[in-house]
């Protein structure tokens, strides 16, 4: 076994900085970010989806006075943001504990693309984008290919943005851009997973011929994974009686070797070639501190090797290097 430093390999997600489900304070997001640079991260993402654009502005607001060389940061486009009238009410029908100020309009269009990259920079205080992604256009299939995805390329040509790509929970649509564009990485959640390796059938060995990266986010498949306790979600939907069990066998083979679950669903994921980190999302210091201890958790090879003789894993799932202390 050799040893294996991954903090260059985890990424920050800032949904919760939004508000996901629950209120964050500001100062819980600013000490989740400084943990989070404390710890080594250095790659951040965010979305105008987040708590109507709470989580761009925190995370700007931490972000600003480090030196812009020494990190990279993704946002998406695909929804603008526009002001309601009348008294605001909440967002929590869309997931997040704010104020409904503002409505999504879900907008693909290349000057679309190009205004929410625009109002994103602002909210951000920042003067650039490493990375941007179409943000879920499942419903926006044609436009997303035929009007946003050539915007991006050209805002890519111009140096307005770094790398471009999309971000999905489903791998059909991100094969596609794999396959007939030219993008640069794809952000894939929830499908290649301990629980589910949809994503190794078609979409990953095409990225890896490719030349595309894959980021990696819903690791715990929205919770299931962290803690296999009755009322867990999976995919944020409560999770079946089958998966439930599934998890919970994968926790007891786990803690065999002495590996907890949390440690074992953040480095699957990076055994694949096309893979090169995972996105964890963190509401606090305390989560941002036990992610980077689980991704740097020792895991012996003959624990992988157990889950896929158990059926656990499957045959064509590569595994991760060993890590040891």
């Amino acid at each position: 076994m050799r040893t294996t430093t991954r903090l260059d390999q985890l990424a920050l997600g800032a949904a919760a900085l939004g508000n996901l489900f629950h209120p964050v304070s500001d100062e819980d997001a600013a000490t989740t970010v400084e943990a989070a640079w404390a710890c080594g991260i250095r790659a951040f993402d965010t979305a105008p989806h987040y708590g109507l654009g709470l989580s761009e502005r925190r995370l700007g607001d931490a972000l600003r006075t480090r030196p812009r060389t020494q990190f990279t940061l993704s946002t998406k486009v695909g929804r603008l943001l526009r002001a309601r009238a009348g008294l605001p009410g909440d967002d929590l029908a869309n997931g997040f504990a704010v104020p409904a100020t503002h409505e999504r309009v879900w907008d693909f269009s290349a000057r679309g693309v190009r205004l929410s990259v625009e109002e994103s920079l602002i909210r951000l205080g920042l003067d650039r984008v490493d990375t941007v992604y179409l943000h879920d256009p499942d419903g926006h299939e044609r436009e997303a290919f035929d009007c946003a995805y050539p915007e991006l390329e050209r805002m890519r040509a111009e140096g307005m943005v770094g790398a471009i790509g999309v971000g999905m929970n489903q791998t059909a649509m991100p094969t596609r851009f794999v396959r007939d564009t030219d993008i640069d990485v794809v952000l894939l959640a929830g499908r290649y997973s301990l629980l589910d390796q949809s994503a190794l059938a078609a979409l990953l060995p095409l990225a890896a011929r490719r030349g595309v990266t894959v980021l990696v986010g819903g690791v715990f498949n929205s919770g299931l994974l962290a803690d296999p306790q009755p009322g867990a979600t999976f995919d944020y939907a409560p999770a079946s009686a089958h998966l439930l069990d599934r998890a919970r066998t994968l926790r007891t083979l786990c803690e065999t070797f002495g590996v907890p679950l949390r440690a074992a669903a953040l480095q699957f994921p990076l055994g694949h070639p096309a893979v090169t980190g995972v996105l964890l999302g963190a509401r606090n210091a305390a989560e941002v501190t036990d992610a980077t201890a689980m991704i740097n958790h020792p895991v012996p090879e003959e624990m992988w090797l157990t889950l896929r003789a158990q059926g656990l894993l499957p045959p064509g799932a590569p595994m991760p290097v060993p890590t040891s202390k």
